[in-house]
């Protein structure tokens, strides 16, 4: 039977509403048996959540595992895909590849059987959870039984096999971050990272020095004690400062007694809480930037309360794509000792 004519950017897949892309779409078709030409049918072997949504998700059921199973099932059987509808985020997925549409297996890099990652949100990935195997709350993954659809346009990376498959979700799921910390960090610059010792954090601090140099600086801030070691001990962070980043004031003072009295040039928000917009506006000197890569940022506090108080700054979104962005934070687990014993305890 000929497969049906798919478009480029996934809008066959869109039920409601009529005409938007997958992402910002209410619901997709996620059914699996019917592939069209430009598509890859995937069996999924783990879910990476991220980390807004699933600290979401662990609120919301109070940390009971037969919750966390049941309101992802629902998210699923309602969109059609894994986008929470609170946060609107979704993650990725580590499976292999079951399929690929005839328009696109001569060109496409990828045959049946080729392990990989989806490098594209689960909020616009058609999905289907046959059932949750089994769920890892402390670092935001979820083993399934089920099957997800790329589309002609998505990226994705193959799996290495220098690492075993969980560690390498897990850094790829932030891997934009790091890519796109490379591009802001200058040499002597003075660099903030709220959150530094988490998924993404830990990685744009190590590149952040890599950057910034001898003469540059690196502060990492972490709310919790535990997280505290893990930069404190890092190789790569020139002070560590206790600080919540939804105390805007107090984040600011404790910033610039870490950077003798002066406010940094770029600022990194890798947290994954609301309302931690002006505590990353704050710290930052007029002229300086600050980059949001966490899902919880709010556009309309970080746009209104930059002009609440008169703070001339360039704000980034986080796009978790740069060009290279897999194989470049793959190879920075490769080159950190530091970071890859963390990720292997963690992950």
């Amino acid at each position: 039977m000929q497969e049906k004519q798919g478009h480029k950017y996934g809008l066959h897949r869109v039920i409601e509403p009529e005409g938007v892309l997958p992402q910002p779409a209410i619901r997709v078709n996620n059914n699996m048996e019917e592939l069209y030409d430009n598509e890859i049918l995937c069996d999924v072997q783990t879910l990476n959540v991220d980390s807004a949504s699933f600290t979401q998700i662990k609120q919301q059921a109070e940390g009971d595992v037969e919750k966390i199973k049941e309101i992802m099932l629902g998210i699923v059987e309602q969109y059609g895909k894994h986008k929470n509808p609170v946060t609107g985020s979704g993650g990725m997925f580590i499976g292999t590849v079951k399929r690929v549409g005839s328009a696109i297996k001569d060109t496409i890099g990828l045959k049946e059987g080729d392990r990989i990652a989806s490098l594209v949100s689960l909020s616009l990935t058609p999905l289907r959870i046959d059932e949750i195997v089994e769920v890892h709350a402390d670092h935001d993954q979820v083993d399934i039984k089920g099957q997800a659809i790329l589309f002609e346009s998505a990226i994705w990376a193959k799996l290495p096999d220098d690492m075993s498959d969980k560690l390498a979700l897990a850094v790829l799921d932030v891997a934009g971050a790091a890519a796109q910390t490379a591009n802001l960090v200058k040499p002597g610059d003075s660099v903030l990272i709220i959150g530094a010792a988490g998924k993404s954090g830990l990685l744009c601090a190590y590149e952040a020095k890599k950057r910034c140099g001898v003469s540059g600086k690196v502060i990492g801030t972490k709310y919790s004690p535990r997280g505290a070691e893990v930069i404190t001990e890092a190789p790569f962070v020139d002070e560590v400062i206790y600080a919540d980043a939804s105390k805007a004031v107090d984040m600011m003072e404790k910033t610039m007694g870490a950077n003798d009295g002066k406010l940094v040039d770029v600022v990194i928000n890798c947290v994954n809480n609301p309302d931690c917009e002006m505590g990353s506006i704050l710290p930052v000197r007029d002229g300086g930037i600050v980059y949001f890569f966490s899902m919880a940022t709010s556009f309309t506090k970080a746009a209104l309360g930059a002009e609440g108080i008169g703070k001339d700054v360039t704000m980034l979104i986080g796009n978790g794509y740069a060009p290279n962005h897999a194989e470049w934070t793959l190879e920075m687990i490769r080159e950190s000792e530091y970071i890859r014993k963390i990720y292997e305890e963690r992950y």
